[in-house]
């Protein structure tokens, strides 16, 4: 039999290409390799789905670093609003959670898996599981097809590769599209981690000083050679026994490549900034008025409540302070770097964990070799690209799932009506 449209991966961006794609009056064939559609959707926003963002386009895309704007054309067919009223309207109903994310009421990513996976299937599209790809067809200057693992080759007009990057790899991604796309003629450029945890080798990493220690609203920033701040976020983080992780981390982490790259180092400095909302002063003059009420206290009890307990020996060691020393006898100078490093202790990162244990993974399909509103390839006609195999990367929260659902629609309804 012969599709108008084949969808190679079941994911985000692949199930919303079929329901774009049947929508526009294609007969499509949806292929993966796996044996459960939408397994990278089942695990997101940690077991509990998080579909889309709320912010307006032009925040969010801010908050999707890697190629962003790319993204305001496939907006133009199904932005956040249309992605919460499309699952809204399969009944999944939504709610909005702290820094616009949007989550299903009932907490189960199943629920959107299943009404998603639903939808696709009430459209007629046929779905076949545990069938891998060998190679996608291309005959002359057209798409020809596929031919699956198992010898069988499967005619289609067009060919949505939908296969994810390379990160979380027990989902099924694991980077089979790029071959496909290099066979067309297209770049792929260079793969890298990004939302993945940074790694240090400060001894009191090594020593695991703070191994399990979370810091609550604080600020990560990540410095360039010259002392200026490349990127700061601002949320919670975790000290590791091999570095930082937490939301701020996971989203520094690709600043610290881009910072090694650029001016050919291997260590990068960064930096945590205890009290942001405090300028030095005021911390100051705050921190003097607690401790002048017990002067005879040793300074690392009086610093109790106010510091994180566990930071406060390494914090007084890099001042050269004595942890017995008392208010009343502190010494000026290092007082005042005592005061400096809380609104920036600094250490040194010397990269991120891997690109298979990453969220997101940077780089993908060179993107000026894509039509952005059709998500066709400006070589391969009846070719086409969406979500993670795309050279577009988001922080998590909602905006990489937010990206391939839109590329996912945009080029399921593009492939479509290039059949007309």
């Amino acid at each position: 039999m012969t599709y108008d449209v084949i969808v190679i991966g079941g994911g985000p961006s692949g199930l919303m290409a079929c329901v774009a794609a049947a929508e526009h009056g294609a007969s499509v064939l949806l292929i993966d390799k796996g044996d459960k559609l939408g397994r990278k959707l089942g695990i997101s926003g940690g077991g509990r789905c998080n579909v889309t963002n709320a912010k307006e386009i032009d925040e969010l895309i801010r908050y999707i670093p890697g190629n962003g704007r790319f993204l305001y054309s496939a907006f133009q067919h199904l932005d956040n609003r249309g992605i919460m009223q499309f699952f809204e309207g399969l009944g999944i109903a939504l709610k909005e959670e702290d820094n616009g994310r949007m989550f299903p009421v009932s907490d189960r990513a199943k629920s959107v898996v299943d009404a998603l996976v639903g939808k696709v299937r009430s459209l007629g599209v046929h779905m076949t599981t545990n069938s891998p790809v060998a190679e996608v067809l291309y005959h002359g200057n057209a798409v020809q097809g596929v031919r699956l693992k198992n010898g069988k080759s499967v005619a289609s007009r067009a060919v949505i590769i939908a296969t994810g990057g390379k990160s979380v790899p027990q989902t099924g991604s694991t980077g089979d599209g790029y071959a496909w796309a290099e066979a067309a003629g297209h770049t792929i450029t260079e793969l890298y981690p990004t939302e993945v945890p940074i790694t240090s080798q400060e001894k009191w990493i090594s020593n695991r000083e703070l191994q399990g220690l979370s810091l609550r609203d604080v600020e990560l920033s990540v410095t360039n050679p010259k002392g200026k701040t490349v990127i700061a976020h601002r949320g919670d983080m975790i000290f590791t026994h091999f570095g930082v992780s937490g939301p701020i981390a996971l989203r520094c982490s690709q600043f610290i490549r881009q910072v090694q790259k650029k001016f050919d180092i291997r260590l990068v400095t960064m930096s945590i900034d205890l009290f942001p909302d405090k300028p030095l002063k005021v911390l100051e003059q705050e921190l003097h008025s607690k401790l002048e009420l017990e002067p005879k206290k040793a300074l690392k009890n009086a610093l109790k409540g106010i510091l994180p307990e566990r930071m406060i020996p390494l914090l007084l060691s890099k001042a050269g302070l004595p942890e017995e020393v008392t208010y009343h006898h502190l010494p000026k100078e290092p007082w005042q770097l005592l005061l400096q490093l809380l609104k920036g202790f600094e250490f040194q990162a010397n990269g991120t964990r891997s690109l298979e244990e990453a969220f997101v993974t940077g780089g993908g399909v060179h993107l000026k070799e894509i039509y952005p509103k059709t998500m066709q390839s400006k070589l391969m006609p009846g070719l086409f690209f969406c979500g993670e195999v795309l050279d577009i990367h988001g922080y998590t929260g909602g905006y990489n799932i937010t990206a391939a659902f839109a590329t996912g629609y945009t080029a399921g309804k593009g492939a479509a009506l290039q059949l007309e």
